[in-house]
Order: structure tokens, then sequence, then C-alpha cells
């Protein structure tokens, strides 16, 4: 067993953890970051430091963080690679809406004195961008500009153990399932966390071999990442959407954020039936009450379908540093999960 000695600096986004390894004490081989993303699905030592940093003991079975790499070329400032208790995801905005944070916090991009910086970031799923806001030297909220988004199905039946659902299907990034959460009786509320996790997996495993959990072009991005289950909150007094959700990503992980890449696929299925317009704010809460709000910047068409460039404004927060050791003969090793 390797000894690894390994920095990390933490935050939160709406209550969802976010790992940073600005330093990675292993070999992560690849031209782009979503050639690296195939590599350290297939290569142990990689992953092995990510069990490391995500499981218990020092971590747990929601964890979540990124490797820092090199960017594709030289319009990025660096790339990432997503990990949680699973593997390697394709997108995470929760996480980059925190990469934001502590570029600009530890001078990795320069703050810009007109109050707002961008920080462009290099994901699996492509190139994403952050702005963030400040007043003085003090960050007060950050902009993530995501991929462009788009539905994939639309009122799929999927054959659960509470009968056939009806579910959407949209890319913002990753590929999400959509489910009303009162079609199988349940409310995103806490004392509902242990069922919504149940039947968000099971719609999950449902769909993941089929046509409607494959990305139209890039093969590394196809699956089902995870079932967004929300309630319908209605509208605000300005017309503006209002749900809440808990998305239950990987095998059975639960955002505690109203989940980055999930809202920019919710956006993108609200904006394909018109119940999200140019000019809207999305209003998505989570099961544990934080906020984010989205925006479509930009109306396209992507290889013949319809799509949208959405944006999503939340805030990060440091919630501390780490200096991680293995001892050799530890043995645990890299640790375990309880779930």
């Amino acid at each position: 067993m390797t000894t690894y000695r390994v920095a990390t600096a933490d935050y939160h986004t709406g209550g969802e953890p976010f790992r940073i390894v600005a330093d990675p004490p292993v070999a992560i081989e690849g031209a782009t970051v979503a050639d690296r993303r195939m590599f350290a699905i297939d290569d142990a030592e990689v992953d092995n430091l990510r069990k490391l940093l995500c499981f218990e003991p020092r971590g747990h079975a929601d964890m979540y963080g990124g490797f820092i790499t090199p960017p594709d070329d030289a319009g990025a400032h660096f790339g990432v690679l997503f990990w949680h208790k699973d593997g390697f995801s394709t997108a995470c905005g929760h996480g980059t809406i925190a990469l934001g944070v502590w570029a600009v916090q530890t001078g990795r991009v320069a703050l810009d004195p007109s109050g707002t910086t961008a920080v462009v970031v290099d994901v699996p799923s492509g190139r994403v961008t952050t702005r963030v806001h400040t007043t003085g030297q003090q960050i007060t909220g950050v902009d993530f500009v995501s991929v462009p988004s788009y539905r994939l199905g639309e009122q799929v039946t999927v054959p659960t153990s509470r009968g056939d659902l009806v579910v959407d299907v949209g890319y913002g990034g990753a590929i999400y399932a959509h489910l009303r959460a009162d079609s199988v009786g349940l409310s995103v509320t806490p004392e509902n966390y242990s069922d919504l996790i149940a039947i968000g997996r099971e719609v999950k495993w449902a769909l993941n071999g089929t046509e409607h959990a494959r990305h139209p072009v890039d093969d590394r991005l196809s699956g089902i990442y995870g079932t967004i289950l929300f309630d319908d909150l209605g509208t605000d007094d300005n017309g503006n959407p209002h749900q809440r959700n808990i998305t239950v990503f990987a095998d059975g992980q639960v955002d505690r954020s109203p989940c980055g890449s999930g809202t920019c696929s919710r956006v993108a299925v609200l904006a394909s039936t018109d119940q999200l317009k140019r000019g809207q704010t999305f209003i998505h809460d989570s099961i544990v009450g934080t906020r984010f709000h989205a925006r479509i910047t930009e109306e396209l068409n992507v290889d013949g379908r319809p799509a949208v460039v959405p944006e999503v404004t939340g805030m990060a927060y440091r919630t501390g540093e780490h200096r991680f050791e293995l001892d050799p003969a530890d043995d645990l090793g890299t640790g375990f999960v309880l779930r």
C-alpha cells in the first residue's frame, strides 16, 4: 500500500461538501480532462486516492471532491476531475462554484477590481465558467455558466416496485431522470430521506442500461448519473417557477445542495416545456433548505436538438483544510463505506 500524504482545502456549497486536492500525489494521464477521467476510472493508484479521501474514516458515504489538473489548453485556468464514493463524475455544479471561490481566495486567479472575476475550468463534460462577485475583498456570490443542456427523453415509463412511473430525462453536464415526488406519494422532506433514496436508486438503475441513458454525441458521458425527485412549489409573485428537490446520484448518494448540474438539467427540461422562459429565474431549493437561482442565458441548437445554456447562482464557503495520511501498516487501508 502506497504511503500517502495529501493536503486538501474543504468547502461546502449549499451544504454539500467539496474537498479540493490542488496537487494530487499521483500521476493522472491524458491530453484532456475527459481523457484523464477515463484514465482515473481504470487506474488503481488514482482510484485509491479517491477512496482514501472519500471513504470513512477520512470521509463518508456522501463525500465529494476534486483533483485539480492542467486545463485542456490555455483558454482555461485549470481542469478538475470530480469524484464521489462510487467513482468519477462528468460534471459538478456545486463543486465548480466552490472552485471559483477557492481560485480567488487562494490567488490562483487574480481578483478583478471590477467586482466580477471570471474563473474558467475544464471539466469532463466541457468548459465552464464561474463569475465570482466581490465587494472589496469579500466574495458575495458566484454564477456558474454550464455546458449546453437539453432534454433527452419525455414522459418515459419506468417499471419500479411502486408501479410504472413517468420521468423526463435531461442532460446538464450529466444525465438525470426527473420524477415528481408526489407521483410516489412522497414529498422532499428530511423525514422521507430513506424512501427518496430508495426510489431514486431504483429509477436510476432501471434506466441506466437503456437508450435514454445514452449521450447523443460522446459515449463517455452516457449513463444515468442520478434521479432528481422534486416538489412543485408553484411560482413566486413575479411568476418565476419554484421547486424543491433531492438529487440521488451515483449509488444512493444524496446532494445536500440543490445540485448544480442537476439544476442545469432541470432548467433544460423546464425550458423544453415552456415552464421556464428566457428572462425568468428558476428558484431551486434543496432538502436542507439551501437555494440556487438559475436562468437561461442562451438558446441554441445542439446536433439538431433544442438546447439552452443555464447559469446557476450560489455561494461556497471554506470549512477548513486537512493533511491526510495513510500509514502502510493500517489494515483498513483506504477505508470503507457504510450506507
